[in-house]
């Protein structure tokens, strides 16, 4: 799918229908959304470029992600998609500025993109050109990742809490709860190591486009946003770093919580079996089949038995209890 934005009344508008044979020359961003061969075609002519395929896109070396040809600038960056489910996932997209216009090609829908759109289509500066639109785009994927991580720390206090701060019933451990806390903690630590892989690309990116900006006559402005992107990919960039480390701490706070639960389990046993020896012992004894045991004549002798093993039960588990060893 293709989507083309061109000036109208101080806004970035949306075309209608795009006939592929006459692309408007005044686009000033062109969206390729899954692109089919004859779009990538068409936007070929009308930008002068060459269009990355899919395969392309996924290249990983950096030499493949960013570079210059033919006066067009290629930027590969990987984004974030679906965030906000269980499923979050890492997707390639390709930034391409030739003669002040920008083309966009991606396979999947990022949440900025539909943000800038509806913020062009509100009101736009004068002379907004493809320049104004990547910046935007970039301004918007870096406070996505922002957002982000702030309910990602959000949900790690939580996580925190859970452990080292229960509630009620849950202080004595329960199996379920204990599976559905490493869930939490996996899926929080796998979202923010996509986010740090998303940063570290948009920080390639913005280092690119500075270095570049010295061939090209870009605003004071322009210059000023791209070094406070610089910034705020750094700062989320080394906050994406300290939670992963929180993350991993508090994966081993829980692992030793239920190492802990096991711990007192297998001490219970313990317990119960040195609590229950002595009886078990006397209970063999006068189990016994010998013809000669005066215990075996007494009157009262089955009685003197059960007495005296719960004597030999009862006195192992006052020692514990007075020891504080249960």
């Amino acid at each position: 799918m293709i989507a083309i934005f061109a000036p109208s009344d101080s806004a970035l508008k949306k075309s209608g229908p795009v006939d592929l044979k006459a692309l408007p020359e005044n686009a000033v961003w062109i969206d390729l959304d899954k692109p089919t061969a004859e779009e990538d075609r068409a936007v070929e002519r009308l930008a002068g470029i060459a269009v990355p395929t899919r395969e392309d896109m996924q290249e990983i070396e950096i030499s493949s992600r960013l570079y210059t040809e033919n006066g067009a600038r290629y930027m590969t960056a990987s984004l974030m998609c679906a965030a906000d489910t269980a499923s979050p996932r890492i997707t390639p997209v390709t930034f391409i500025l030739a003669n002040h216009r920008l083309v966009t090609v991606r396979y999947d829908a990022p949440r900025p993109f539909v943000l800038v759109e509806n913020k062009l289509a509100r009101g736009t500066a004068p002379g907004a050109n493809g320049e104004t639109v990547l910046l935007e785009l970039l301004d918007a994927v870096i406070d996505r990742c922002a957002d982000i991580l702030e309910r990602v720390g959000a949900d790690v206090d939580a996580v925190s809490h859970a452990i080292f701060e229960p509630e009620g019933a849950a202080r004595t451990g329960h199996a379920k709860r204990y599976s559905d806390i490493l869930i939490a903690i996996g899926r929080k630590g796998d979202l923010t190591s996509k986010v740090r892989e998303s940063l570290v690309s948009i920080g390639r990116l913005v280092t690119f486009v500075t270095a570049e900006t010295d061939n090209v006559k870009w605003s004071k402005e322009m210059r000023a946003q791209l070094k406070t992107m610089q910034r705020d990919v750094g700062s989320l960039t080394d906050h994406a770093s300290y939670l992963s480390n929180k993350i991993t701490f508090v994966l081993d706070a829980m692992l030793g919580v239920v190492n802990l639960e096991q711990n007192n389990i297998i001490k219970l046993f313990s317990v119960m079996a040195v609590v229950l020896m002595p009886p078990t012992l006397i209970a063999s004894i006068y189990g016994m089949n010998f013809k000669v045991m005066p215990e075996l004549e007494w009157a009262h002798g089955y009685t003197y038995a059960l007495v005296a093993m719960l004597l030999a039960a009862a006195l192992p588990y006052l020692f514990f209890t007075w020891k504080k060893w249960l």
